[in-house]
């Protein structure tokens, strides 16, 4: 994410659940994706888990990015 988001992240998180909810969820999935590439082989279960995580994760930093947007624009 740019430094212009993240800077809106953590000046309306705070007021604003469900950006605080998603940027959560995007860390978690962040973090599960870190672990997973970190192996030197990945199951095939293991393989499909991380296109779901990459998936579920870019679902939640669109939806987080349109709800940034409301607050670009009164800046």
């Amino acid at each position: 994410m740019e430094a212009n988001d993240l800077e809106l992240i953590e000046k309306y998180g705070a007021e604003d659940s469900q950006i605080k909810a998603l940027w959560d969820q995007h860390m978690t999935y962040e973090k599960m994706l870190d672990k997973l590439e970190s192996k030197s082989y990945l199951s095939p279960t293991e393989t499909q888990e991380v296109k779901e995580l990459k998936k579920k994760k870019l679902a939640g930093k669109t939806t987080l990015l349109g709800l940034l947007d409301k607050y670009r624009q009164e800046a």
